[in-house]
């Protein structure tokens, strides 16, 4: 649900799951499968604004790339003006 040109983090979503811990959402994008199509798995940075789960991505640049094509800027492995392009979960317009 996280809107393209915008990424949120591993902690803002276990917050707003109520999952208790980040490495949960980590875990679980990990285990996505054949649904990496449908989760925007590449729009969940870590608290810093780096793609830390860009390993996880055949190949890693492919991250970066997806991003970039949303309009976000990336450099050296890092959401540039992350502030700006950060979104909550309860954010949701539903």
């Amino acid at each position: 649900m996280i809107p393209k040109g915008r990424v949120s983090t591993y902690g803002a979503i276990s917050d707003f799951l109520s999952l208790g811990s980040a490495r949960m959402v980590g875990w679980a994008l990990n285990n996505l499968g054949n649904q990496r199509e449908v989760v925007p798995a590449h729009r969940v940075v870590n608290r810093k604004g780096e793609l830390s789960g860009r390993m996880f991505f055949h190949p890693p640049e492919l991250m970066s790339e997806l991003l970039k094509s949303e309009g976000i800027v990336v450099i050296d492995h890092h959401v540039l003006d992350f502030e700006n392009v950060f979104w909550y979960p309860r954010q949701l317009e539903y």
